[in-house]
């Protein structure tokens, strides 16, 4: 199985400025994400970056990079650049990794990647894992993924999914067990030529309620394969506090 990994990099970041240079180890944190989806079986690992600054820290460590435009509203947007770069098209396998996960597992990238050649209904692959407490349940941020017996998503959402009638009619004590819940982890695989058509989708007004962008390709009838991992991911980086904990571990 032949696969692309695209990173896509952005410099502006409301929460944590220049995210992507962020210094982890003597690293910068998209540089740290290419070597560890350089582990994984990807053919090729790209960061499609959107400024200077980010293109000279790949080079400066030898992580491949593409220009892509700084405007683009989503990552989606960027995704669909890169691919028209390196002449991704048609069934060409591409993974999408996020920059601010340094901790990414290798397997798990392999795992998603090896849905489109498992699912040939699925335009798109992602993953989840079982959620264990009731704090991440009723939690909005915690985005929820349910699936039918094949695998593919029937829909994701910030609501507690799947909600048990009767169990939860004096509040939510206990967590549903058939079937378990599921927190959506936020990696993505496309082929190529659907992900280069994606931008082009109308915006989903589901996918505008609950501002997840995955919704709009179900709303169009795309689907969407779910590799369950019994591994919760690392921790990703969005904060000052999620860098300081993601630093120490690498002190």
């Amino acid at each position: 199985m032949s696969f692309t990994v695209i990173i896509p990099a952005r410099l502006a970041s409301t929460r944590l400025p220049d995210k992507p240079l962020a210094d982890i180890g003597g690293k910068p944190m998209v540089v740290r994400v290419a070597e560890q989806a350089e582990q994984s079986g990807a053919a090729q690992v790209v960061v499609a970056a959107d400024a200077p600054a980010i293109l000279d820290a790949c080079a400066a460590h030898g992580v491949r990079a593409v220009a892509t435009r700084a405007d683009h509203p989503s990552g989606s947007d960027r995704l669909a650049e890169a691919c028209q770069l390196l002449g991704l098209d048609g069934d060409d396998l591409i993974v999408n990794v996020q920059g601010d996960e340094p901790l990414i597992d290798p397997a798990l990238i392999d795992a998603v990647a090896d849905l489109l050649q498992k699912q040939p209904l699925a335009q798109m692959g992602t993953a989840a894992h079982a959620i264990k407490n009731i704090e991440d349940f009723t939690n909005p941020n915690v985005v929820k993924a349910v699936t039918d017996a094949r695998g593919l998503a029937l829909l994701f959402s910030r609501a507690p999914l799947p909600w048990w009638r009767d169990g939860f009619a004096q509040g939510v004590t206990q967590l549903p067990t058939s079937p378990a819940p599921l927190r959506h982890i936020g990696i993505y695989s496309y082929r190529a030529a659907f992900l280069r058509a994606f931008p082009s989708l109308p915006p989903a007004p589901l996918e505008q309620c609950e501002a997840l962008e995955q919704l709009r390709a179900l709303w169009h009838g795309h689907r969407i394969a779910v590799h369950v991992t019994p591994h919760a991911p690392g921790p990703g980086v969005d904060t000052p506090e999620d860098l300081a904990r993601v630093r120490a571990l690498f002190d």
